[in-house]
């Protein structure tokens, strides 16, 4: 009865806040579009040679992962509630994560069919950035190198990147539609890792705040699954 009612106020807590940030917090629209904007000055900057080239470029790269990967763990690691979220977590709660991690490792070999240039390993390692656009093509221009060549490994990360936004693009816009059509966890797992922030104020919004909990949970598993799953597929 006490855990109960510990986790009782600890859900109402995270309620409060996300209602707060809905309000606070900038629309995650714009952030996208943001992002989008950054990426095209850097096509623009790599056409016009401002950007270093060969081993500088690689070893520029290598340092902007160590510092996502830092940042990835800093993120995680100082959020005040971890220590409540792993106290009140459920066998049943990881269902969702894992729902959404086999989900798109089973989807991947239907689109590989319509991709004929890249393989299977090579669009798995694309769908399973679930979201985390900035670090999994990081991950895949760096990593990939090694196995699939400087060129085809930094045409990879592009469509990583793209395709990553894209799907945080669409949870964005498409959540009502989810809700209505499937159920208040198709967004959550249509999300991915972007369920523990950007996203989050829409799918309170649309899924329902009992569904806060489940959501943020979910991207903190997600988000940690990135950094194994990507290298993984990258190097068969």
């Amino acid at each position: 009865l006490p855990r109960q009612r510990r986790e009782a106020s600890w859900r109402r807590e995270w309620y409060i806040d996300v209602s707060l940030n809905t309000v606070k917090q900038p629309p995650a629209m714009k952030s996208s579009m943001i992002i989008v904007g950054a990426f095209i000055v850097g096509c623009i900057a790599g056409w016009l040679g401002w950007m270093p080239e060969g081993d500088s470029a690689s070893r520029l790269s290598l340092w902007v992962l160590f510092a996502l990967m830092f940042q990835v763990g800093m993120g995680i690691g100082s959020d005040s509630r971890l220590r409540e979220i792993l106290r009140t977590i459920s066998p049943r709660m990881l269902l969702v994560p894992c729902a959404t991690i086999v989900g798109t490792i089973a989807a991947s070999p239907a689109v590989s069919l319509l991709l004929v240039r890249w393989s299977l390993p090579q669009v798995l390692a694309v769908g399973c950035g679930f979201g985390y656009y900035s670090l999994s093509s990081i991950l895949i221009a760096s990593v990939g190198e090694a196995s699939m060549g400087a060129q085809v490994a930094a045409e990879l990360a592009t469509i990583a990147l793209m395709a990553n936004i894209f799907r945080e693009i669409f949870t964005l816009l498409l959540s009502p539609l989810m809700v209505r059509w499937f159920s208040p966890l198709a967004p959550i797992c249509a999300g991915g890792a972007t369920t523990m922030d950007t996203t989050l104020p829409v799918i309170t919004r649309f899924s329902g705040r009992e569904w806060v909990f489940v959501s943020i949970a979910h991207g903190m598993v997600v988000d940690f699954s990135v950094p194994f799953l990507v290298p993984f597929f990258c190097s068969l």
